[in-house]
């Protein structure tokens, strides 16, 4: 589906943001970017959605270069989630905010109305179509980004830190819309500094450092040596795992994991 092929970007003056990244994610994918600030993520993302181009590679979608897509272009297969939902909010309701980019693609009022409802009901939003979307909280604003680009019914989701400043209720409820969506078909392109979420939520894990430095299982990523020299702090599980590892306790990168292992070394399951 999308494919990144040694693309690199710079911004005037500065060394490369991006530098030479290749990267495929397939369709219906779940894959997370990580990084330290300043290592690309959100170049990288920028880049996809045709918002920048590249200095050199190239960027294909479905086999076709988006080198001549304009951010609209790119819109209708991408989707684009900011940190901040507000910045993405315009209207003074639910479903007005909602049909907005159905609108701007040319649809017609009645379509994008029933594109904006249907992304709502998907997201959880289904009887708030009349609410102020500044009166929401800050999990039913993510929540009504997320619909307001599945109005749009691209077929790639890109989310900046979409759980920062959630509550942990809040934060599950969100992670757990996203894996519906992935399991029915959508593919989901998370950046994450929550290393907890990452490690128990993302089956794949990008690493920025200067370029991409690894690309793989979710599960080994923290066994790799250079995790700390990239920026990345393990989660819990990983760090308490570790010091149980002389009591026969294996590495652990989910609190569930750690849990079951507990568990087995109690009842002298790891004794034989």
């Amino acid at each position: 589906m999308l494919v990144c092929n040694r693309v690199s970007f710079a911004y005037p003056k500065q060394s490369p943001a991006v530098d030479d990244v290749s990267l495929t994610i397939g369709a219906g994918e779940y894959v997370a970017v990580v990084g330290r600030n300043g290592s690309g993520k959100t170049t990288l993302t920028r880049l996809i959605m045709s918002l920048i181009k590249p200095s050199q590679g190239e960027i294909t979608f479905d086999g076709s270069s988006t080198r001549p897509y304009t951010p609209a272009d790119m819109a209708r297969h991408a989707g684009y989630v900011f940190q901040n939902p507000a910045r993405q909010m315009f209207h003074d309701t639910v479903l007005a905010e909602a049909a907005y980019g159905p609108l701007q693609l040319g649809f017609s009022g009645q379509e994008a109305l029933g594109r904006a409802g249907a992304a709502l009901l998907r997201v959880g939003l289904a009887g708030q179509e009349k609410a102020y979307p500044a009166a929401l909280s800050k999990g039913q604003k993510q929540c009504l980004a997320v619909a307001s680009a599945l109005a749009m019914e691209p077929r790639l989701l890109i989310l900046d830190e979409p759980t920062s400043g959630q509550d942990a209720r809040d934060k599950a409820a969100f992670m757990d819309m996203l894996e519906q969506l992935q399991q029915a078909g959508l593919a989901i392109l998370l950046i994450t500094h929550d290393m907890n979420l990452l490690a128990e939520r993302v089956p794949r894990t990008i690493v920025m450092a200067g370029g991409k430095v690894y690309d793989g299982a979710t599960a080994e990523l923290f066994q790799q040596p250079m995790v700390a020299e990239w920026g990345l702090t393990p989660p819990a599980p990983v760090y308490i795992s570790r010091q149980l590892a002389p009591y026969g306790i294996g590495l652990a990168t989910a609190t569930d994991e750690l849990v079951n292992a507990l568990k087995m070394r109690e009842r002298g399951g790891l004794d034989g």
